[in-house]
This record gives C-alpha cells, sequence and structure tokens, in this order.
C-alpha cells in the first residue's frame, strides 16, 4: 500500500490545499513553505490571494479573501467570506458530452454487479428487510407503540424468524396541525406506511385526532384500486377498544405471521433505491466520503439503480453543477424552482441563506456554506439528474425500462429529518458521511462511512466503513468495489449495519406553521 499523502490540492486550478493531518508551520509541502500551523481538514494558500478575489476550491469559488492571504498562510474563517447572496442567476448549460455517454452506457445494460436477494412485494417494489412496522397516526399514543414494539421483539421474534424486527416510528404529530404541515405530516406518515422493507405494518391511532384512522386510511390506500396491494396493513384505533395492548398483540401476530411467509429472491440491483447524506461534515468529506460515495453514485446508477440527494441548503454555492447534469430543460427548470423555493422558505423567516456551516463543520476545516455545498455534492457523482420530488413524494419509475439516475428531493439539512424524508420517498437503505461522527440512524439501514480514519478507530460502535483508506488506495476504484461489496451484503441481509445493532432508527417530520 502507497505512504499516506500529507495534503492534496483536490483540482488543478485551485489556489488552496487542504492538510490531511495536522502540519507544523515550516513544513515544505507540494512546493509551499507553510506559514501558520494548519489542523488536519483544513486549507492553506498555494498563492498570494489578494483581498476580495475568489478563493478557489473543488475548481470552484469557496469565498472572497476578506484580506490579503499570503502564500501558505492557513486560509478559513478568519480571512474568508462567502459569495452567496438570497438571489442568483442560473442557466441550463447542459454537459452535452457526458449526459450523452451516460445515455449510451444506460442502452447497453451491461451489469457488473451480481442480483441481490430481496423480498419482492405486491406493490412491484422490493424490500430488504423484512420488518414489522407501527406507524402512530397522532403522538398521543406513542407510548403505546413502543410498549407494543417492546413487547412483540420479546415475544413473537422467536416464533417467526423470518421477521427482522418489530419498530415504532414515534412523532409528535397528527394533531393540533394546520394546512400544510398537517398534510406533510399525513403524507410522511403514509408514505412509511407502503414502504417496501415493512413485510406488514400496524397503523395506531387514538380516535380523536385530526389525523383520524379512518380519513389515514383512504390517503394509504390512495387510487390503486387494488386493496391487495397494501394487504399487508391493519389499523387500531386505541379509544374503540377495551384493551388495545391485547388487540394490539392480536394484530401484529398476524401480520407477523403473514410475513414471515416472505422469502428473499434474486433481484437485479436496479430495484434498489439508495438515499445520500451527511452529517456532521469536516474538511475531508468532500475528498474522501462523499467523493467515494459519488463513485457508488455512478457505479448503481450506471446499473439503473435510483441515488436520492436532499439537504438543498447544502446545494447552495453547488446548485450550477447539478443543473448542468439535468437530463433536460424540464428537469433544470424543476430544479431552478426547487433550489429558489427553499431560498424563499429562508428568507419568509427572516434568516439568510448561507447561515452555515455548524460549529463542528467549522472546527473540521469548512469555512464557508459553497465549501460545505460543493463537498456535499460530491456525493451525487457525476450521473444525470434525472427528477426532483417535492417533500412527501416517492420515486416513481420503471427500472427494467427507464435508465437509473438521481433524484433531488425536498428536505432540510437537519439529519433526521432528511433520512426520514428519504425513508419516505422510498430508499432502502441510505449511506451516511460524517467527518466528527454521529449514532443516529434512519427506519432503514444506514451505512455509516467514517471521512477519516481517527474517527472510524476511535467509534467502531457507530462507524461501518472507514474511507480514508481511498488515500492509500493502489487502484482507482478498490475502496469504491469493497464499499459496494458491502452495499450488496446490506441488502442482501447479510450484514446489519451499526445502527440496526444498536437500535438507533427514528424518524422526523418537518414543521413550518403554527400549532394549535
Amino acid at each position: 500500500m502507497k505512504e499516506p499523502a500529507k495534503a492534496v490540492r483536490i483540482h488543478e486550478d485551485d489556489s488552496v490545499a487542504v492538510a490531511l493531518e495536522a502540519l507544523p508551520a515550516g513544513k515544505s509541502i507540494l512546493g509551499v513553505t507553510l506559514a501558520d500551523n494548519i489542523p488536519g481538514g483544513h486549507k492553506f494558500a498555494l498563492k498570494d490571494i489578494e483581498e476580495g478575489s475568489p478563493v478557489i476550491k473543488y475548481g470552484c469559488p469557496i469565498g472572497k479573501a476578506s484580506r490579503t492571504i499570503k502564500r501558505g498562510e492557513h486560509v478559513h474563517v478568519h480571512n474568508v467570506r462567502t459569495l452567496l447572496s438570497e438571489n442568483a442567476k442560473y442557466t441550463y448549460s447542459p454537459d452535452k458530452e457526458s449526459l450523452e455517454a451516460w445515455r449510451k452506457k444506460a442502452e447497453t445494460k451491461e451489469s457488473t454487479l451480481p442480483l441481490i436477494k430481496a423480498y419482492k412485494r405486491p406493490c412491484g417494489r422490493i424490500g430488504i428487510r423484512n420488518e414489522i412496522w407501527i406507524v402512530p397516526t397522532v403522538g398521543c399514543v406513542n407510548k403505546t407503540a413502543e410498549l407494543l414494539a417492546a413487547r412483540a421483539n420479546r415475544e413473537l421474534s422467536a416464533k417467526y424468524p423470518g421477521i427482522d424486527g418489530f419498530h415504532a416510528w414515534i412523532h409528535p404529530y397528527g394533531c393540533s396541525q394546520m394546512g400544510q404541515d398537517h398534510e406533510k405530516t399525513r403524507t410522511i406518515l403514509a408514505d412509511l406506511v407502503k414502504h417496501p422493507n415493512a413485510g406488514g405494518v400496524l397503523v395506531l391511532g387514538l380516535g380523536c385526532e385530526n389525523n383520524r384512522v379512518s380519513a389515514f386510511k383512504e390517503l394509504v390506500a390512495g387510487n390503486t384500486g387494488d386493496p391487495t396491494l397494501y394487504g399487508h396493513i391493519d389499523y387500531l384505533e386505541t379509544q374503540s377498544v377495551e384493551d388495545e395492548i391485547s388487540v394490539g398483540m392480536d394484530k401484529l401476530e398476524k401480520l407477523a405471521k403473514n410475513a414471515d411467509s416472505f422469502k428473499r429472491e434474486k433481484v437485479p440491483v436496479s430495484r434498489l433505491v439508495i438515499g445520500m447524506k451527511c452529517g456532521g461534515s469536516d474538511g475531508l468529506s468532500g475528498i474522501t466520503a462523499n467523493a467515494l460515495v459519488g463513485q457508488i453514485c455512478d457505479l448503481f446508477t450506471a446499473e439503473g439503480s435510483s441515488v436520492m440527494l436532499t439537504e438543498v441548503p447544502e446545494m447552495f454555492g453547488a446548485e450550477q453543477l447539478l443543473m448542468n447534469r439535468c437530463i433536460n430543460e424540464s428537469v433544470y427548470k424543476d430544479t431552478v424552482n426547487l433550489i429558489n423555493g427553499f431560498k424563499d422558505y429562508f428568507t419568509r423567516h427572516g434568516q439568510v441563506v448561507y447561515e452555515n456551516p455548524s460549529p463542528g463543520n467549522k472546527d473540521g476545516g469548512i469555512t464557508t456554506l459553497e465549501d460545505k455545498s460543493l463537498g456535499c455534492v460530491q456525493k451525487g457523482g457525476k450521473a444525470p439528474v434525472c427528477g426532483v420530488l417535492s417533500y412527501g413524494d416517492r420515486v416513481n419509475r420503471d427500472p427494467d425500462n427507464s435508465p437509473g439516475g438521481v433524484y433531488l428531493l425536498e428536505g432540510p439539512g437537519n439529519d433526521i429529518v432528511s433520512t426520514t424524508a428519504m425513508t419516505a420517498a422510498g430508499a432502502n437503505l441510505i449511506l451516511f458521511t460524517t467527518g466528527r461522527g454521529t449514532p443516529l440512524g434512519a427506519p432503514v439501514p444506514t451505512i455509516k462511512i467514517a471521512t477519516n480514519h481517527p474517527l472510524a478507530q476511535r467509534k467502531k460502535s457507530w462507524i461501518d466503513f472507514d474511507s480514508s483508506v481511498m488515500l492509500l488506495q493502489e487502484t482507482q476504484f478498490e475502496t469504491r468495489d469493497n464499499l459496494a461489496s458491502l452495499i450488496l451484503q446490506t441488502a442482501d441481509g447479510e450484514y446489519r449495519t451499526k445502527n440496526e445493532k444498536n437500535g438507533y432508527s427514528e424518524i422526523a417530520i418537518m414543521k413550518e406553521g403554527v400549532t394549535l
């Protein structure tokens, strides 16, 4: 294995380089003598940068120099300011050569990845877990849902070994909400009820809430016209029975008995839906973990898989790169509306669009939102952007007859809200990159990918994969192929992610308006 690099210049046009480990002042590296101590993940100037001039990283501006920065100096929040504003002009300048190459590659349909073993659901989707989910219509029955899940895990798991676990997805909503907030709650909950990783679902209501079980049942059924598509769902209104625990357990056992009959079958990877997320980013995120996930995105979408990117505020400053990869002008316009819509959301609440990155991000070496965003969108690789989803929408494509690609999903950067949104949109699993570390998990398997080796070593109970090894790889895609193998093992049920083993799975729903 080759010697580890000490610093990296990401793009040939960059005016800064990133230290891969702490470097002392006076050290000579990349032809520069360092004027300051440079913490790992932080930047230093490769040349003099005049006050007001753009600071270039990833080949793009990440801000402007707030004072003259000398060659070898530390480049960070003390001498760089954002270039972002609430208003920006966009143009559709498609990368025609890359899009055409992608279309030709998709048309060949040459598979390089093996089949996965998944559960075929009557609705036509696949699940990679066979779990029983309890979805409360209202927060008032949260504790009932948790008690039922805990008891079912104790009493029914051994009896029905084909079930991967019983889970309650608690939340505080379903009543005292108005307008859009109420409908968003109902939509996200209905999406979860229909998620293919659940072999059975118990919808648990109270009886007097706004999100009444009877009306919610109609929302779940939708316009399918075929009740058997979602025959794995049962409903319980707790005010209507004497002993909701006893009745609930009876219903859970019937759901488990039915779901236990499902068996894994071989299906192509094109049926897989993957969510991409980063949280607790650092200065190495765009160099290691996010870049690695971008390679995974290209590999799996070329096989026909669907990949989702969300965290819209963390596209600000990098959105034009995504727009240039839109497959047509219609998708480009949807992307512009997605970006401008989220900016409007900020300004409606009197907030500036560039109030980011977080203190932890800055400690890790991220200076501006552009710096964070350009690293964040690395997760999308070079694959085409083929669609834009509103919050609560689901990926709806025929994987057997349409090429794979990237979907942009409306949602915030908040970790739990965004992973919930991707789950509701149909993600079977989520790749979650992190430089600072976090234990949280989505309702679906959440593969945690560390950007740096110290984190992977220190938090082995959280981290599934150490992406820092890509800096040592002998061949271009060695680390990518190792992560791809872990993804396939996760899809097959052979690998349980750390969040699954630890029981770290939860949901959160986006809220904007008044609570009564």
